[in-house]
């Protein structure tokens, strides 16, 4: 079955929540990658978390990264997404590995907290919005709630989950976003509290086959209806080979002459898919004409 997201708002417009199952996506980026279980949770949480805030947005051309470097080992952790949901990851170190703790997947140890989550907005205009937070636990979810509360003064609950099997292949992933509109009445917002108390881990409810219809269901128990949009999720790359040269005319005169000089190709290496891109002396000479 294909991973896939549902967005939903209360009939009052009280509460806005999404859900997601992502396990087809956290598996392909593990085989691209070749990620250890730890660095694989991770870059998981990442990847759902930026798919499920890429559907959040409306234009067509919209686009959102999310950038996290806590100091920790597994380094640089990056997610990008478009506003179809389709998004691409990248983690410097994906065979760091960590001892569990208590039980679990230590994805704060590996991230680190002496660092920073960054979230960049692009909507095509001349400059993209850009907001940050200090890293809380380094666990993602929780960073990505202290920025929606510290940034956008939108009070979020915000739950990823992944489930590494044996072989490190991904047994379950998702996640879910669920965000208090300023309609929210006091009750609400303590039925909600209760619920958040009440509420399995997002990977207990996946294992047990829960769908993003259910895990919404549970987080919106409390009201009587609600709408819903569905949309389809995946990890794809959109690397060209028309982007690579680009990247390469990017170097200057000075940086291609000195390819050319030393009698080699320039091969590119795409860091979100690992594809292999290689720009000929020859082509590298008419790229110096033009």
């Amino acid at each position: 079955m294909k991973d896939y997201i549902i967005r939903a708002v209360t009939a009052d417009g009280a509460v806005r929540a999404s859900a997601a199952v992502t396990t087809e996506m956290v598996n392909e980026a593990q085989k691209i990658h070749g990620t250890t279980p730890t660095a694989t949770a991770a870059l998981g949480r990442l990847l759902t978390a930026c798919s499920i805030m890429s559907d959040m947005m409306k234009g067509d051309k919209d686009s959102l990264t999310l950038q996290i470097d806590g100091g920790g080992p597994i380094g640089k952790l990056i997610a990008v997404g478009d506003s179809k949901a389709n998004v691409k990851g990248y983690v410097a170190n994906p065979l760091v590995d960590l001892p569990l703790k208590n039980g679990k997947l230590d994805v704060g140890g590996a991230v680190g907290t002496d660092g920073t989550l960054g979230i960049i907005r692009d909507f095509g205009l001349k400059e993209p919005y850009m907001g940050h937070v200090k890293l809380c636990t380094g666990e993602i979810g929780d960073d990505i709630a202290l920025y929606y509360a510290r940034s956008e003064q939108i009070p979020s609950v915000v739950a990823l989950g992944v489930l590494v099997d044996r072989d490190y292949s991904v047994k379950a992933a998702g996640g879910m976003i669920l965000q208090v509109m300023p309609e929210a009445t006091e009750e609400q917002i303590i039925q909600l509290e209760a619920m958040v108390k009440e509420m399995p881990a997002i990977t207990t409810m996946l294992e047990g086959g829960a769908t993003p219809e259910d895990i919404l269901a549970f987080a919106l128990r409390d009201f009587s209806s609600y709408t819903f949009e569905t949309a389809e999720t995946a990890y794809q790359c959109d690397c060209s080979r028309e982007r690579i040269e680009r990247a390469v005319r990017s170097l200057g005169k000075t940086e291609i002459q000195d390819i050319i000089n030393q009698q080699i190709n320039a091969e590119l290496t795409c860091h979100f898919c690992n594809k292999k891109y290689v720009v000929t002396k020859q082509e590298l000479e008419a790229m110096l004409s033009e």
